[in-house]
C-alpha cells in the first residue's frame, strides 16, 4: 500500500452457468411446495467471528489487527481498481459476523456510484441478493475464458484517499454476456475456521476420500482431490479447491476483486495508464523504515493470519429459534443429524477431521475441524456445471463446501441462486447430458426424496443447527 499498515484479509469466491434465463438476471429460486419446509436463518448469537481459543497473546494481537484490517474500506489512493467487485473484505464477508458470507442487504449496489464513480449496476446484482462476482465462460473466439471480469471501474471516483475524475475505464457490457448466456456467478466462501482446514494433512484428507469405498460406489460417489500442479500438494480454499494456502487465498483475492496488486499479483489486471493512482504493487513489505525489524508485514499476510487464526463455527446442540420465529427442538437436531448420516449425506459433508499433530501453532495442532466436508471435488452435474476449470478441477466439479455455520446462511450455492435449503439439496441431482455427466449426488438425493415428511424437516432443522 501507499501508505504503512498492519494487516488485511480476503474476498469472494464461487458459482455456475445458470440454465435458466430467470436465473441469469438474477431471480432467485423459491420452494413453492407444501411439506417440509427450510426453518429458515438461525437466530440468537453469531456462535462464530471470533479467535481460536488457545492463542498466545501475540498470536491474538495478529488475528485483532488482521480483522481491523479485513474490515476497512479501500479508496484510489490505496489501489483501488481500476476494476473492482469491492472495496473491502468486510463487506462481502459479513453474515452472520466478520469471516462469513453475503449479508442480507448487497453493499455492491451502494459501492457502485459511492464518491462519484460512473458505474451502472449490472442485472443480476440486487439489494436484497447475494454479493456476486462474475466470471465470462468463453472468449470472443471461443476459446475458454472462465476469468473474473470485475463489475465496476474507478472512473469518476473522488475519494479521501485520491481522484480518479480522470480514469478513463469503461464497465464491461454484462447485459450482452447475459443474453448471451456466457456468464456465470459466485458468491464469497465463508472463512471460518480456514486455518482449521490448511492444517488438515493431505494424508488425512487421501485417507477420508478413500474410506467408505464400497457405500460410495454403490450410490455412485467418487470424488477426487485438487492438487497444486507444482508440488502435488491438495489444494483446498475456493469453490473448487483451486487455491493451495491461505496466503495465496488472500493475495489473488485482493488483486481479483479489489484490484490491489501485491507481492503476489504484481500486475495490474487493467493496466491502463490514466487509472494508476498508486506505486505498482499497491501492498508491499517496508523495506526502508525506521521502525526496525522485523518490518511491518503486508496485507495479504495480514488477511491470512486474520482467516488462519479464526475459529470454526459452534452448532447448536439443544433448541433454537429461526429469525422468522420458528421454534426447532434439540430432539429434532438430533433425528436430523441420524437421517443426514443415513441418506448418504455425510460420505462427502465429512462432519470431522483432525488437523496436524506437527503443527507450528498450539491453538491448530490436533484439533477437530467440524467442518462437513471432504475438501474434495465431486462432479455435479450439468444442473450445477459452471463450465469453468480452476486447477484440476473441471467445469462440472466443485470441493464440496463446507457446512459449518450453514445455519446463519442467507443464500446457497455457488451462485447463490436460492435462500431455500430444500432447492439447494435438490439441485445436486441432475442427469447427464451430451457435454456433462451425471451428479454423484443423484441417488442421494433420491434417497432424501424418499424420507418422510417428519424425517425431512428433521434433517433441515439439522442443517440449520450447524
Amino acid at each position: 500500500m501507499v501508505r504503512p499498515r498492519f494487516m488485511h484479509a480476503w474476498m469472494l469466491s464461487g458459482i455456475a452457468v445458470l440454465a435458466a434465463s430467470t436465473l441469469l438476471s438474477g431471480s432467485a429460486l423459491t420452494q413453492t411446495f407444501n411439506g417440509p419446509r427450510d426453518p429458515g436463518v438461525r437466530g440468537g448469537a453469531p456462535g462464530a467471528g471470533g479467535p481460536l481459543p488457545g492463542l498466545t497473546a501475540g498470536q491474538f494481537a495478529f488475528f485483532d489487527a488482521g480483522k481491523d484490517d479485513f474490515l476497512e474500506a479501500e479508496g484510489v489512493g490505496d489501489g483501488l481498481g481500476p476494476r473492482f467487485n469491492l472495496d473491502g473484505c468486510g463487506g462481502c464477508h459479513a453474515q452472520p459476523a466478520t469471516g462469513g458470507t453475503s449479508p442480507a442487504i448487497n453493499p455492491q449496489v451502494a459501492v457502485a456510484t459511492a464518491f462519484g464513480a460512473k458505474n451502472v449496476v449490472p442485472s443480476f446484482i440486487r439489494p436484497d441478493g447475494p454479493v456476486r462476482e462474475a466470471r465470462f465462460v468463453e472468449n470472443p473466439d471461443g476459446s475458454p475464458d472462465g476469468g473474473v471480469h470485475a463489475l465496476f471501474v474507478i472512473s469518476g471516483r473522488v475519494d479521501s484517499t485520491g481522484n480518479a475524475s480522470t480514469c478513463t475505464a469503461k464497465q464491461e457490457d454484462f447485459e450482452k454476456q447475459v443474453l448471451n448466456k456466457n456468464i456465470i456467478f459466485r458468491i464469497p466462501t465463508p472463512v471460518f475456521g480456514a486455518g482449521l482446514i490448511e492444517s488438515i494433512e493431505d494424508g488425512t484428507l487421501v485417507a477420508n476420500v478413500a474410506s467408505n469405498s464400497f457405500q460410495k460406489s454403490q450410490l455412485g460417489i467418487s470424488g477426487r482431490l485438487n492438487r497444486n500442479g507444482n508440488d502435488g500438494r491438495v489444494s483446498r480454499f475456493g469453490w473448487k479447491a483451486q487455491n493451495q494456502s491461505l496466503l495465496l487465498f488472500s493475495g489473488e483475492a485482493y488483486n481479483v476483486e479489489m484490484g490491489i496488486t501485491n507481492e503476489l499479483f504484481q500486475v495490474e489486471r487493467d493496466e491502463n495508464p490514466t487509472c494508476q493512482f498508486a506505486t505498482v504493487p499497491n501492498d508491499t513489505q517496508l523495506f526502508d523504515t525506521t521502525a526496525g525489524f522485523p518490518a511491518l508485514i503486508t496485507a495479504i499476510e495480514n488477511f491470512a493470519n486474520f482467516q488462519r487464526f479464526l475459529n470454526q463455527p459452534t452448532p447448536v446442540t439443544t433448541s433454537f429459534t429461526t429469525k422468522e420465529g420458528k421454534f426447532v427442538s434439540g430432539a429434532s437436531i438430533s433425528r436430523g443429524r441420524d437421517k443426514f448420516s443415513s441418506v448418504g449425506c455425510a460420505l462427502c459433508h465429512t462432519p470431522s477431521l483432525k488437523t496436524s499433530d506437527v503443527a507450528t501453532v498450539a491453538a491448530l495442532k490436533n484439533k477437530t475441524a467440524n467442518l462437513f466436508s471432504d475438501v474434495a471435488l465431486h462432479n455435479m452435474g450439468p444442473g450445477l456445471a459452471d463450465r469453468v476449470s480452476q486447477g484440476g478441477a473441471r467445469g462440472d466439479e466443485f470441493r464440496t463446501a463446507p457446512l459449518w455455520g450453514l445455519g446463519q446462511r442467507i443464500f446457497f450455492l455457488h451462485d447463490g441462486r436460492t435462500d431455500d435449503l430444500i432447492v439447494a439439496i435438490r439441485a445436486h441431482r441432475s442427469a447427464a447430458n451430451t457435454v456433462f455427466r451425471a451428479s454423484e449426488a443423484n441417488k442421494v438425493i433420491d434417497n432424501f426424496d424418499a424420507l418422510t415428511d417428519g424425517d425431512t424437516q428433521d434433517l433441515l432443522n439439522f442443517l440449520r443447527s450447524l
